[in-house]
């Protein structure tokens, strides 16, 4: 796969990915802002309007229709958080004119499209209308409230909110009920048109195309795009260290058929300099996959839970374990989480826990490489962040990781919250 960026309007990056490999082509068009109370819930409403219609296509049938006649293309609101950054925008998926039956210009046409539905919504008096607005943000509002009701992911949720509830992290991607109750047409108006001007825009493409004629659509189809002064003061504001010496602790009650243990820790030194690849193999050893140290042990080993599994932020710097326990066995479950990286930290890792962490990582990264949704995750990461490294370039990495390194990071680690979701009536504790 070959891979290019370049700046094609100001503040308009394009990121290709040239692969003959999908039937269908790729694009994606994301603004980025900081994330934030204020406004996380209208990035996240936002696309879902504007896919209400157009001034061209002003309703959801026209734009299905328009749809069908391109073969099939498919447009998806997009919204997503990259540490403290928030991106919000469009992706496209198209089938490619080779595999056609007829000649057509696939390509331009899903650029346009892009182009139209972000640009060009359908508008009263130069206003979003109110109906698709409040439509909106009335599922929006929904899909906050139903968070709760996965209680393993909202377990997790709510260790983050409470472990960063000093940093625009703990906005969360959809922000909150009461800042999306507050969502009004004229506000959501006045903030999209701030956006256009003010936010850089990530375009990608992945498909056979070359880079010169994508980058000519595109631009085409962004040539309008108004801009102002530019807001490139956004980025993740990354806390190495625990607020407080002890970890600081959280327990809260709602019905639930199995008590939920969330614990964060702040990755700590390692992020000055961080080296993705040894932080992804600690992870894969230590709870990221069924060969883990918690699965092997804390699930398998001694039953002392449902299951335990954790997982990274290399962005914002964290690692975040979820386990599901019986009530009882809380206390014992949490003393053995942290004995499994007591003993990493000591450097009790054998080579096929090692070896077993590579293959494993390595197998994920092959996933991304035969997906465009994954690659275009991917990619807007890493150009947020501004990495270079493709996920095979990655995978090549963690091969060459030591059991030093992994150590390091282990020793790196400061324990910064727990929270527990208990079952049983009664205030919460903190």
């Amino acid at each position: 796969m070959e891979t290019r960026r370049e700046e094609l309007l100001p503040g308009v990056w394009l990121r290709t990915v040239r692969t003959g490999k999908f039937k269908t082509g790729a694009l994606r068009a994301a603004l980025l802002s900081q994330l934030g109370e204020a406004t996380a819930s209208m990035n996240a409403v936002l696309p879902n309007v504007l896919r209400r219609g157009t001034a061209r296509l002003p309703d959801m049938e026209r734009l299905a229709a328009r749809m069908d006649e391109l073969y099939g293309t498919a447009a998806s609101p997009l919204v997503r958080r990259t540490g403290e950054v928030q991106s919000t925008g469009f992706f496209i998926s198209f089938p490619n004119g080779c595999f056609l039956p007829e000649e057509g210009d696939m390509l331009r046409s899903a650029s346009e499209l892009l182009g139209e539905l972000l640009l060009f919504p359908e508008t009263r008096g130069g206003l979003l209308l109110p109906d698709y607005v409040n439509g909106e943000r009335d599922k929006l509002i929904e899909r906050i409230r139903a968070q709760k009701n996965d209680k393993d992911s909202w377990a997790v949720q709510r260790l983050v909110e409470l472990m960063c509830c000093y940093e625009p992290f703990a906005a969360g991607v959809l922000g909150s009920e009461e800042s999306a109750g507050g969502i009004h047409y004229q506000k959501l108006s006045r903030y999209y048109r701030s956006l256009l001007s003010t936010a850089p825009l990530e375009l990608f493409y992945c498909g056979p195309d070359e880079f010169d004629r994508v980058a000519d659509d595109l631009r085409e189809a962004f040539q309008t795009l108004p801009r102002g002064e530019l807001d490139r003061d956004i980025g993740t504001d990354l806390r190495m260290n625990s607020v407080e010496e002890e970890p600081r602790r959280f327990t809260e009650r709602s019905e639930v058929a199995q008590a939920k243990l969330a614990i964060g820790w702040r990755l700590g030194e390692c992020m000055e300099e961080p080296d993705v690849a040894a932080i992804r193999v600690f992870n894969a050893v230590f709870g990221g996959g069924a060969s883990s140290k918690l699965f092997m042990n804390v699930r398998e080993r001694l039953s002392l839970c449902y299951y335990a599994s954790s997982s990274v932020d290399v962005h914002k710097g964290l690692l975040l374990v979820s386990s599901g326990v019986a009530g009882d066995k809380l206390d014992e479950a949490e003393a053995e989480v942290f004995a499994q990286l007591e003993a990493m930290r000591r450097g009790e890792i054998t080579g096929d826990e090692l070896q077993t962490a590579k293959r494993c990582f390595g197998a994920i990264m092959k996933d991304y490489e035969d997906s465009a949704w994954l690659l275009d995750q991917y990619w807007l990461a890493e150009d947020v962040e501004g990495g270079e490294a493709s996920p095979g370039e990655l995978a090549s990495a963690v091969e060459a990781v030591t059991l030093d390194e992994v150590v390091a990071v282990a020793r790196s680690v400061e324990c910064d919250a727990v929270f527990r979701l208990v079952g049983g009536e009664g205030e919460a504790d903190e």
